[in-house]
This record gives structure tokens, C-alpha cells and sequence, in this order.
């Protein structure tokens, strides 16, 4: 008698999409009431005590900021697929990856300091233009570059990383918006920004649907109409005088403020350690999740860990409340033990899937804490005029080690994963250990803030 024996996809719970979703509603939906009880500050996202015209600034700016996560999703949710519909090889794909880090680090380093000297609204409109012409010439051609596209998402990714983030503390700051106000923004941020990558998950899949040979080309034709929307957008809808400064006053500031100062060379570590650990992330967690040949419906698990993600930003206030004795360093500090803890338990080849799911999970949820607290300290530490520098830079010692490890590992194959998440870890203990000294070291230089 022949054994049969039958394979079964895993797939989450699906009360865990409840509990992230119920638990993000009363975080988000409940802190006005309890900042009223507590006469601490609401959210600008529900606090009708702010001036009218912060309030048409910040949504204004998150419904644009939403299109563009949503434009540069597009590649990160449906590139792999459309990668192995091609026929693309693992060799080709790590080369790819490799050459993409490669531009974001001999060419990405130096955009946020272009950015700087010609302005950030001209950042932000480049970051449309190159999503266009690479959405364009994918539609188009048979058989497109998998080099140049490559270069020109991971250029795009660059200047999303800084750009954005950046325009709007100068636009902030313009229109004489109180300072304290950026945190609201900032998790608002990270929160739109993973509900976008949610929503272009949904979108996707929608739109490809059962027949993938006719619809394959789908996202390239929605990558056309939202850079063309973001642009115009960018362009019609945000009226500014672009101040650009001489290369000779801004590589002075730059020596004076940022290469003299240790405080920033801490949070620019920090900054590297999170970007290194969130790319890798990425790229590993299939391969760990699938490992020995286990089958598990990764599209399910992908929502829970941007939903958990969310969870992380709308804690964000709670911490930072007048009330609250948390200062940001603690925060961060918090946040990067927890999350080198989790991947030190991953790095050691842990291999019950729930599990995996669970730590994966608390991972994201200190990524989007981390995120809009690093934000935060760089409103305190940095110069505006010279915040999109300052990013960009920061992020050139976390593409080099990328490089180096999908080199490594990904071409000669000479390192195992689970050491790179090791790796990962130890970079987050050594930021905890840079925030406490970031504490240590005293005041913030430039921004006053009601509560540090």
C-alpha cells in the first residue's frame, strides 16, 4: 500500500490580523482621550486645537507622502515575483541586488547633499521622474535591463529615504509651525507609509489577479500614473521659493555641524545600524521562513509584520507624552535592545514557524518606533539645511556592509544568513549602547524642545 503523505501550507492565525488590527484602532483612536485625562498634547491627528492651516499642511503632505510609499512599494511587494516570472536565476538576482546597493553607495551617498544645495522639492520631483522613466521603459521594452533597473529603484529608494522627510520639516519650519508639532508627523509617517504597503499589496494582487501572462505588466502602468500624480502634485500643489545655498557655505556647515559634533555621529550609527538590519530583514526573512523546504503563505504573514509595524509608530506618542517619563534616547535605547534580542534568537536558526512569525513580528513593531524617534533626535541634532546630507551619508556605511555580505553570501556563498542577522544584532546593541551615551553627553544644540 502506497503511504501517502500530505503537505499543507502555513499560514497565521487569523485572529492574529484581529489583535494587530484592534490593538493599532484603541492605540491610535484612544490616545486623545486619554491626552485629555492626562493634560497631555493629542495628535494633530485628531486634535482640533491646532491651527487650521497645520492641520491642511500635514494631511496635505501625508496624502502625498502616501503616494509616493505607494509608488515605491510597488517594486519591494511585486519585484520578486516578477523576477522569477522571468526566468531570473538566484546568481542574477543577488547580482541585481548587489549592483543596486553598489549605486545607492557610490551614487545615493552624495543625492541628499545635491538635494541640499538645489533644494528638496527638486529631490522629491527627481524621485518621481526616475520611477517614471524606469516604469516606462519596463512597459515598453521586451526584454528590460535588469542592471539599470536595479540602479534606478535603488537611486529612487535614496532620495526616498531623506528627501521627503526632509521637505517637510523645511516647509515646518516656513510656515511657522511650533516645533513639538513635527512628532505628530513623524509617526503619521511611518504609519501611512506601511498602511501603503498594504494597500499596494491588495492592489496588486487585484490587479494581476489568475492571469498573470496578460497582467504582468500591471504595476509598470500604475507606477506611470503615480509618479505622473506625485510630480504634478509636487510641482502644482506646493508653492515655494527654492533658497539654495553656495557648495562653499554648505560644506563649511557641514564641517562645523555635523563632522565636529559626536552626538551626530552617534545618531548617523544609529541611523546606519536600523537601515543595514531593516534591508537584510527583507531579503532573509522568505528564505528563513521557508527553510528545509517548508511551505508557508507569505502573504499573509506580510500584513502582520507592517501591521505590527504600525502598532510600534502609535505607541510612539504614548511614550513621548508630557507625562510620559521616557525621553527620546530612551526610547531608542529600549528599541534597539528589544529588537537586537529578537534578531540574536533568529540568528541561532530557531525553526518553529509561529515563533519565527511572533519575533518577526516585535521586530517590526521596534522598527516603527525606532524610526520616527530617529526622526525626532534629528530635528534636535541636525540643521535643516542640512538634514538631507546628513541621511544620505549616514546610510553609506550600511550600503557598503550590505555589499559586502551579498557579495559574500549571496554570490560566493562563504557566509551563512544567520551569521548576517548576527551581525544585524550586534549593530543593534552597539546603537543602544550610542544612544546611552547620546543621553550622557547633555543637551540638544539646536532645537528647544518642550520635552527631550
Amino acid at each position: 500500500m502506497a503511504v501517502i503523505i500530505e503537505s499543507s501550507v502555513w499560514e497565521p492565525n487569523p485572529y492574529l490580523f484581529v489583535f494587530i488590527f484592534l490593538c493599532c484602532f484603541f492605540s491610535i483612536f484612544l490616545l486623545p482621550y486619554a491626552s485629555k485625562n492626562g493634560s497631555t498634547r493629542a495628535p494633530a491627528l485628531f486634535d482640533h486645537g491646532f491651527s487650521s492651516s497645520f492641520s491642511s499642511f500635514q494631511w496635505k503632505f501625508l496624502l502625498l507622502y502616501s503616494l509616493a510609499s505607494l509608488m515605491e512599494g510597488l517594486w519591494s511587494v511585486y519585484g520578486e515575483f516578477e523576477l522569477t516570472y522571468r526566468g531570473v536565476n538566484r546568481e542574477e538576482i543577488v547580482s541585481s541586488l548587489g549592483v543596486g546597493y553598489a549605486a545607492s553607495l557610490f551614487v545615493g551617498t552624495f543625492l541628499g547633499v545635491l538635494s541640499d544645495l538645489i533644494g528638496q522639492k527638486e529631490g522629491c520631483v527627481m524621485f518621481c521622474i526616475i520611477h517614471l522613466v524606469t516604469a516606462i521603459w519596463k512597459r515598453i521594452s521586451v526584454h528590460p535591463s535588469l542592471f539599470v533597473a536595479s540602479i534606478g529603484l535603488s537611486l529612487a529608494t535614496s532620495i526616498f529615504s531623506f528627501s521627503f522627510e526632509t521637505w517637510m520639516v523645511l516647509q515646518h519650519e516656513k510656515q511657522g509651525h511650533r516645533q513639538d508639532m513635527l512628532s505628530d508627523t513623524f509617526w503619521l509617517m511611518t504609519v501611512f507609509e506601511s498602511v501603503s504597503l498594504i494597500g499596494n499589496q491588495m492592489l496588486l494582487n487585484s490587479l494581476v489577479g489568475d492571469n498573470v501572462k496578460r497582467n504582468m505588466f500591471s504595476p509598470s502602468t500604475v507606477a506611470v500614473f503615480l509618479a505622473l500624480i506625485c510630480a504634478t502634485f509636487i510641482i502644482k500643489g506646493w508653492t515655494e521659493v527654492s533658497q539654495r545655498i553656495e557648495l562653499e557655505d554648505y560644506r563649511t556647515s557641514f564641517s562645523s555641524y555635523i563632522f565636529s559634533d559626536k552626538r551626530i555621529w552617534l545618531l548617523a550609527w544609529a541611523q546606519a545600524s536600523i537601515h543595514f538590519s531593516v534591508a537584510f530583514f527583507w531579503i532573509l526573512w522568505a528564505p528563513t521562513l521557508v527553510a528545509d523546504g517548508r511551505e508557508v503563505h507569505l502573504g499573509l504573514v506580510y500584513p502582520c509584520l507592517l501591521g505590527s509595524r504600525i502598532l510600534g509608530s502609535s505607541l510612539f506618542p504614548w511614550l513621548m507624552g508630557r507625562t510620559s517619563s521616557f525621553r527620546t534616547e530612551d526610547c531608542l535605547l529600549y528599541g534597539f535592545v528589544v529588537s537586537g534580542l529578537v534578531m540574536s534568537i533568529v540568528a541561532f536558526d530557531y525553526q518553529e514557524l509561529g515563533v519565527l512569525v511572533m519575533l518577526f513580528s516585535l521586530f517590526h513593531g521596534c522598527v516603527g518606533l525606532i524610526l520616527p524617534s530617529l526622526a525626532r533626535l534629528r530635528t534636535m541634532y541636525v540643521p535643516s539645511k542640512l538634514r538631507g546630507g546628513m541621511i544620505s551619508l549616514s546610510l553609506a556605511p550600511a550600503n557598503a556592509a550590505i555589499l559586502f555580505f551579498l557579495l559574500r553570501d549571496g554570490y560566493y556563498r562563504r557566509i551563512e544568513n544567520s551569521v548576517i542577522i548576527a551581525f544585524a544584532a550586534l549593530s543593534l546593541f552597539s546603537s543602544a549602547g550610542s544612544m546611552y551615551a547620546l543621553k550622557r553627553w547633555g543637551k540638544h544644540p539646536y532645537q528647544n524642545w518642550q520635552k527631550q
